[in-house]
């Protein structure tokens, strides 16, 4: 039969070892809750069709909810083309001032200006709202392409020519412009842009999840804080 110094200390051991645990949880947790930016881990799985701006931006705050960083507001890096009496939006427009950092907290730019020139964005930072690498150029499958429906710059494309799949509400006829979250791809001026490396395409119009999967993609999405 153990002695009772014996039990005292193995009591002891065990409120050590808790405590201990608690303490590796809690740097994780506070890393969760300052994450301002996030690729999503996957597509709301209807091509394009998100629902519109309020969509994306809904699923963007359910993930990073579900993250651990729903304290924030939460918008999509979308961008979408004056139609139908109604306005361009601009994505650089709804994502607020910056700093932004992933769940690991490297920062990825510093404001605005930065996020739209010489960023930290790469497959090593572009994380998930889980905190892990997103597949790139050279993986399987390879799911770079992220949606954004902008140029360069982050503003909207002028109306015409179709780069949001109808203002994030089509899932077969359309296109969108497509960024490259590992800053990765076949050699040409854009395939290193984070935001606007090339446009979606194939056989179902071009917006539909097929499509978005067939060019190195799966409807992802970038996730800012705007607060």
């Amino acid at each position: 039969m153990p002695t009772l110094p014996k039990i005292i200390a193995r009591a002891c051991f065990g409120l050590g070892a808790a405590a201990l645990a608690v303490l590796a949880a809690e740097p994780a947790q506070a890393q969760a809750a300052d994450t301002s930016f996030f690729v999503t881990s996957v597509g709301i799985g209807n091509g394009a069709n998100l629902g519109g701006l309020a969509g994306a931006d809904n699923y963007c705050q359910t993930l990073a909810q579900a993250a651990g960083a729903g304290a924030k507001t939460w918008h999509a890096y979308l961008s979408t083309q004056e139609a139908d009496g109604k306005p361009a939006v601009n994505a650089r427009d709804r994502i607020g001032k910056g700093p932004w950092q992933n769940s690991k907290g490297v920062v990825i730019a510093k404001d605005i200006a930065e996020l739209h020139g010489e960023n930290n964005i790469n497959k090593q930072t572009a994380l998930t709202e889980k905190g892990e690498v997103n597949n790139g150029l050279g993986d399987t499958p390879n799911r770079h392409d992220v949606l954004t429906g902008s140029q360069a710059d982050g503003t909207a494309f002028p109306a015409g020519e179709d780069r949001t799949c109808k203002n994030w509400t089509s899932s077969t006829q359309g296109a969108a412009m497509l960024g490259h979250s590992d800053r990765t791809g076949t050699p040409s001026p854009t395939m290193n842009s984070w935001n606007a490396s090339h446009p979606s395409r194939g056989p179902d119009g071009g917006c539909s999840q097929k499509d978005l999967i067939s060019t190195g993609g799966a409807g992802l999405l970038y996730c800012f804080a705007a607060n």
